[in-house]
């Protein structure tokens, strides 16, 4: 599968370990950046990238990763075509992809132990959108809504 990373400082450590966590996998990695620790970055510079190339289907799932998981979550959801969410179970890294199509998870690098980050990143690509008709519903509403802000 090809994942994209992204990480600020607050994620930085974090995202680091996912990467060889995925690799050790199999899959194919592409990381945004960070790519080393700076105090003073800014996340959305790590996270706009990793979310167009989600939204232009370069890659099939993206990670994103800031110190509370929040600020790359708000950055990723920006961008059209995206559907990102900060995850800490892993209930949520399922069911945000089987029922929401969720293509980028965000996690809190502050927050979220390594191990259990590895459970919930594994949760999340293993999953697949189920399909069903009340969700595709559900996702049509929010895309005509995106596309009408996005005129």
């Amino acid at each position: 599968m090809k994942i994209g990373l992204a990480a600020d400082h607050g994620g930085y450590e974090l995202k680091e370990k996912i990467k060889n966590y995925l690799k050790a996998e199999g899959h194919e990695v592409t990381d945004y950046g960070a790519f080393e620790y700076n105090k003073g970055d800014d996340y959305p510079d790590f996270v706009f990238p990793l979310a167009n190339a989600v939204s232009e289907g370069k890659l099939t799932r993206g990670i994103a990763v800031c110190g509370s998981g929040i600020g790359a979550s708000i950055a990723a959801n920006k961008v059209k075509g995206v559907r990102a969410a900060l995850v800490t179970d892993c209930f949520s890294a399922r069911q945000g992809v089987e029922d929401d199509n969720m293509n980028i998870i965000c996690l809190g690098g502050r927050v979220v132990a390594d191990v259990y980050a590895e459970l919930l990143v594994k949760t999340f690509l293993e999953a697949n959108f189920s399909g069903l008709e009340r969700h595709n519903r559900r996702l049509g509403k929010v895309k005509s809504v995106e596309l009408k802000n996005h005129e």
